[in-house]
């Protein structure tokens, strides 16, 4: 532990904050410091430090810096991974951030929030992340069931600035790919993320946010709510310490991340010059299948997604089957470890019809047979609706999901949900 040239005892305390639990050995301990220091070091996506960390491991590289290593040293070490002439620019922007107040503070603000420390190796540890070179994270901040980061995922992006039209097919999208057990993985912007989020969630499926901030900076404050719920019923994930603040390169950066973190990318609506275009673009640069959703040739809000349907290595989707034949070959419920693969029937029908917001499409058998049996005074748990309805509690739980968007039932503080009364439509008299 005199390695690191602090306080023995508050960073012993801060690491085993961070993790929940305290360090196997001494070298995991020592490896964990050094991820720490390099998590405050570095901005997102530092290749420079990815290749000397991957030359001579985090622990080496860390005492390097500690020890004051000039720049050649620092190139040297990374073995041809840091370009001449790049290692002196390395050089001073780490050192300016080399303080250890500051390294443990970040460990002591995580355990203070409840964030957890994960690092390469950990049982969960993503290694789709792995795909992204020396350009990978060092560590990640979590907050939820870090475990959900294995979960056969789908990236749904957009227009932050989105049409009805975009946040429809969000909708419906992200409902029909957690019917079928695959995990949505956005960024938490207002527009298309945020409502892909919200239909995964209301569906009751798995979701993940990466922010660009740490997890304990919700942003935008408009969506703290929903990020709360995230985290509680989902994972928030961030490479960067609590307490930092996103920033615009952040952002960008962060977008690979959530690339990295799925088996495929779909961009559902993205004007000319949409950020969303950047995340299709990782996603693209590590190999990961691209949708797009096409619009209306008249909104500029989908002049992005025609663009790369034009010009990019883009699959066009117009429906969940196209999404699960895209990332997975297949257009069924995933089967996975310790999940019971009922089909869910009637659900692609349920979830993939489109639905007007002037003139409802008809109800599929399913959703009224969900609505009979939803009560509108006595709250209901959705195992209790399965059982009125005679299907099974996954379909069932997605259809409320549905419903719930479409204004048709709602799921009340109680946990509980209930149907919404509509006044009568008033008969034309005879």
């Amino acid at each position: 532990m005199t390695n690191w040239a602090t306080d023995d005892v508050r960073l012993a305390a801060a690491i085993t904050a961070a993790r929940g639990r305290e360090p196997a050995s001494a070298a995991q301990f020592d490896e964990l410091v050094a991820r720490a220091i390099w998590g405050v070091l570095v901005e997102p996506g530092d290749t420079e430090a990815g290749a000397l960390i991957a030359a001579i491991g985090a622990v080496e590289a860390a005492k390097l810096m500690i020890s004051g290593a000039s720049a050649t040293r620092l190139r040297e070490a990374a073995d041809g991974g840091i370009a001449r002439g790049g290692e002196g620019r390395a050089q001073r922007r780490w050192s300016t951030r080399l303080r250890s107040d500051d390294v443990v503070r970040s460990l002591e603000r995580a355990g203070q929030v409840g964030a957890r420390m994960l690092v390469p190796g950990d049982d969960e540890w993503p290694t789709m992340l792995d795909d992204l070179g020396t350009g990978a994270p060092v560590l990640l901040w979590v907050q939820g069931d870090a475990r959900l980061l294995h979960r056969p995922a789908i990236a749904m992006v957009g227009a932050r600035a989105a049409t009805g039209y975009g946040e429809h097919v969000a909708m419906e999208f992200a409902a029909g790919l957690v019917a079928r057990d695959a995990a949505i993985v956005s960024g938490g912007a207002y527009g298309i993320d945020g409502m892909a989020h919200r239909a995964a969630l209301a569906s009751g499926g798995t979701t993940l946010a990466v922010l660009a901030g740490g997890v304990d900076r919700l942003y935008p404050s408009g969506h703290e709510a929903l990020l709360r719920r995230i985290a509680q019923q989902g994972v928030l994930v961030s490479e960067t310490p609590c307490g930092t603040s996103p920033t615009k390169w952040r952002f960008l950066q962060r977008n690979r991340v959530i690339a990295a973190l799925a088996h495929a990318t779909v961009v559902v609506e993205a004007g000319y010059r949409s950020g969303a275009l950047n995340t299709a673009h990782h996603a693209q640069t590590i190999g990961r299948p691209l949708g797009v959703v096409p619009g209306p040739i008249t909104s500029a809000s989908s002049a992005g997604c025609h663009r790369m349907l034009r010009d990019e290595n883009a699959h066009c989707v117009t429906s969940v089957a196209d999404i699960m034949q895209l990332a997975f070959g297949t257009d069924r419920v995933l089967a996975l470890p310790g999940f019971d693969a009922t089909p869910i029937a009637a659900t692609a029908q349920a979830q993939g019809a489109a639905r007007s917001t002037e003139h409802a499409a008809p109800e599929s058998s399913l959703e009224t047979r969900v609505l009979d049996a939803v009560r509108p005074r006595r709250g209901q748990s959705a195992d209790e609706v399965a059982r009125a309805a005679g299907e099974s509690p996954e379909s069932v739980r997605a259809v409320l999901g549905v419903l719930a968007l479409d204004g048709r039932v709602q799921f009340g503080d109680d946990g509980l949900w209930r149907s919404i009364q509509r006044p009568r439509q008033a008969r034309e008299p005879r």
